[in-house]
């Protein structure tokens, strides 16, 4: 594979073809169905899977199969089958995976900004979706392309574009189960919904945390009441929430309290933290925009790293029962919800952190409060295998040839379901887990944008680790380190 070739090719689709359609991508409101349960009447959904399904057909990738799989009931999903170039790979196939829903809008955003409104501004594509995750298609066919342009050989390749990871991605188990037969086993997936520490390396993720979460009630009352009648005998439901959180978390360190909601880092997990701290230093925390005056939860850059990667950690991104301020009476309100997010360690099960939530929350409420916590999610985490000598040497060439430094492998605090699914599935399988999501895209919240030049070098990065898969498979390397289900998860690096 001739690296400047695949440079050129790749600058070059990414400026004439792929930003333009990822424009009119973020233009659609495709919301994740967790946050458009009218998501089927909407047509939104719709409207992003026929612009991807359009241009992948539009695309000129010999003996390409491209089908919108849609199963009673769920999301749709884009599959797409390339076949190798040559039949000295037999049956051995890469599997690229990104997805195609949004999160909601999210308020805050600049006035010349909007989720739905695609704006470029020098190197950056401001929207939602186009860096989490409507690149991944466009840049899994280009990485194929860059390669078929110069008669590079790669193995079979297979394509998902799931529609409802922002969800839990609680429709893709059945999809993979019902395409088994036609996806195969791959030993090689490359994931490209992950992060970045910069946009000056090729960056690899060992681990993701898993997550639990639901909305969590406390009622205390039939209606509300004047609340200088009843303060002082009613308990406040605010209050009484409040309480029951101070069973989670230590609302003055922000530490996890309940002991099975933590797990021991491995010692490899330890030593790339540190790596990370020292290779990134303030901007560990500075790529968030602090308030001025506002300092990070601990001092240690390694520990913040550690926290933000493999430890448990409380959010409440929402609540109800609590009127705007500029129409809240003096009225002791009937109840408080919240909605929460709880990260779990990579290795933690979901449905057991999910488990551990409700019985801390649920038992003996206070006062004998009406309390309640619809669980949404409860996703398993996943720490990478152990990573093949021929992958790790394909990614060091891959972040010197296109970003002209190291490689660098860390843990991300965010969860994908799938990779999770896909570990237990395929224990054979070799894992190349990256992105674009780096200092100040801002992934959920107001003004998401994507880093265009580091979306070319990552496509290029694949074409690169495509390649070289094709030469380790050949040479029957491809199955190695990771083929034995339950062997080492905790290699060196583990997987990029």
């Amino acid at each position: 594979m001739d690296a400047s070739k695949v440079d050129r090719f790749v600058a070059e689709k990414w400026d004439d073809d792929i930003v333009p359609q990822l424009v009119e991508y973020i233009r659609i409101p495709n919301k994740s169905p967790m946050f458009d349960a009218d998501w089927v009447k909407n047509g939104y959904m719709e409207d992003a899977v026929k612009l991807m399904e359009a241009w992948a057909r539009a695309q000129s990738i010999p003996g390409m199969h491209l089908e919108v799989v849609r199963l009673e009931g769920r999301t749709p999903l884009i599959f797409i089958d390339i076949p190798a170039t040559g039949p000295e790979t037999g049956d051995d196939c890469v599997l690229l995976y990104g997805h195609l829903d949004k999160q909601p809008e999210m308020t805050g955003w600049d006035d010349d900004l909007g989720p739905w409104k695609p704006v470029l501004k020098g190197d950056k594509l401001f929207g939602r979706g186009g860096a989490d995750d409507g690149y991944a298609i466009f840049g899994s066919l280009a990485a194929i392309q860059a390669l078929q342009q110069q008669n590079a050989p790669h193995a079979r390749c297979v394509v998902l574009i799931e529609a409802c990871e922002e969800s839990g991605s609680y429709d893709l188990p059945a999809y993979v189960d019902h395409l088994a037969d036609r996806i195969g086993k791959p030993s090689l997936v490359v994931c490209l919904d992950s992060g970045c520490g910069n946009y000056d390396q090729l960056w690899c993720t060992t681990s993701l945390r898993g997550m639990a979460g639901g909305n969590f009630t406390v009622k205390v009352l039939a209606e509300g009441v004047h609340s200088g009648d009843a303060s002082g005998i009613v308990p406040s439901s605010f209050r009484l929430l409040r309480q029951l959180l101070s069973r989670i978390e230590d609302e003055k360190t922000g530490r996890i309290l309940v002991d099975g909601l933590h797990v021991d880092v491995p010692a490899d997990r330890l030593a790339q933290a540190k790596k990370v701290a020292d290779v990134l230093g303030d901007e560990v925390y500075s790529k968030f925009p602090f308030l001025p005056g506002m300092t990070p939860m601990a001092d240690d850059l390694s520990e913040l790293v550690l926290n933000r990667t493999w430890r448990p950690a409380l959010s409440v991104t929402g609540a109800d029962g609590l009127p705007p301020l500029s129409s809240a009476g003096n009225v002791l309100r009937p109840s408080t919800s919240v909605k929460l997010s709880l990260r779990l360690p990579p290795t933690l099960d979901g449905k057991r952190g999910g488990e551990l939530l409700q019985e801390a929350l649920l038992r003996d409420p206070p006062n004998g409060a009406k309390v309640s916590l619809a669980l949404e999610k409860a996703s398993t985490g996943w720490n990478a295998p152990a990573m093949s000598p021929w992958l790790e040497k394909a990614i060091d060439a891959a972040s010197l040839e296109f970003f002209k430094a190291p490689a660098m492998y860390m843990g991300e605090g965010g969860t994908i379901p799938f990779m999770g699914m896909l570990g237990e599935k395929f224990p054979g399988a070799q894992f190349m887990i990256t992105g674009v999501l780096g200092p100040h895209s801002n992934a959920h919240g107001p003004n998401e944008f994507l880093h265009i030049p580091m979306g070319k070098r990552v496509t290029a990065s694949v074409a690169r680790v495509i390649a070289e898969h094709h030469a380790a498979s050949v040479r029957g390397e491809t199955m190695g380190v990771a083929a034995v289900a339950g062997g080492d998860q905790h290699g060196e690096h583990g997987c990029c």
